[in-house]
């Protein structure tokens, strides 16, 4: 599976491992100037790790939904254009401020998922969508944000099943979730995202027109 543009494998401590170009977040290693994406801490990561037909080139306008304190969302606007990043806790959000102070193209939203209205009036339309929100009802925030995406857009989903339904099969919820979703996206592909994390989805799709 290939790679969006400015993102390559590279080779940390004598092991192989996907990087992008960027000022450090935390404490990742950095060689000549590539800082390793840990897929253990990001399910993007892990998504490309396990092959998932993402489809994207680099460059591209994102909405990133679930930013958290922006260690994954760093290394994806590293790689692409405009990076707009909606977290609903403050606390994260302080760090996330904090990574975007040095990436020009990254924008820290401090606002709810679920509530897309409250941020329509500063995201321009986006031809990504990458979710990773730790909430019963994940398909109903891609579909409410499906609003942004551009007509032949992609949709990146980490579905976590625990989130929807602590007690159920994670294979139940996958299903349930993927139905739900289908109702305004067409799913292109799919994969588990273990070992990395565990009872969790990647899933992409795109807009249904």
């Amino acid at each position: 599976m290939s790679l969006p543009n400015g993102v390559r494998r590279r080779t940390f401590d004598g092991r192989e491992s996907l990087a992008t170009r960027g000022p450090r977040v935390s404490e990742e290693p950095i060689v000549d100037g590539w800082r390793r994406w840990d897929p253990d801490r990001s399910k993007v990561a892990a998504m490309f790790e396990r092959g998932l037909d993402h489809g994207l080139a680099g460059g591209e306008r994102v909405l990133y939904l679930g930013a958290a304190s922006g260690t994954t969302v760093s290394h994806v606007a590293d790689f692409a254009g405009p990076t707009y990043a909606v977290e609903f806790a403050p606390r994260p959000t302080r760090d996330l401020i904090g990574v975007a102070a040095e990436r020009e193209r990254l924008f820290p939203l401090l606002k709810d998922a679920r509530k897309p209205e409250t941020y329509a009036h500063v995201v321009e339309p986006v031809e990504v969508l990458i979710q990773d929100v730790a909430t019963r009802g994940q398909a109903e925030v891609a579909l409410a944000n499906r609003q942004f995406l551009e007509p032949d857009g992609r949709l990146l989903l980490a579905i976590k099943a625990r989130s929807e339904d602590v007690t159920a099969d994670p294979e139940t919820v996958f299903e349930e979730v993927s139905a739900t979703l289908e109702s305004g996206y067409e799913i292109l592909d799919r994969v588990r995202l273990e070992p990395y994390h565990d009872d969790h989805l990647g899933v992409v799709a795109t807009p249904r027109q």
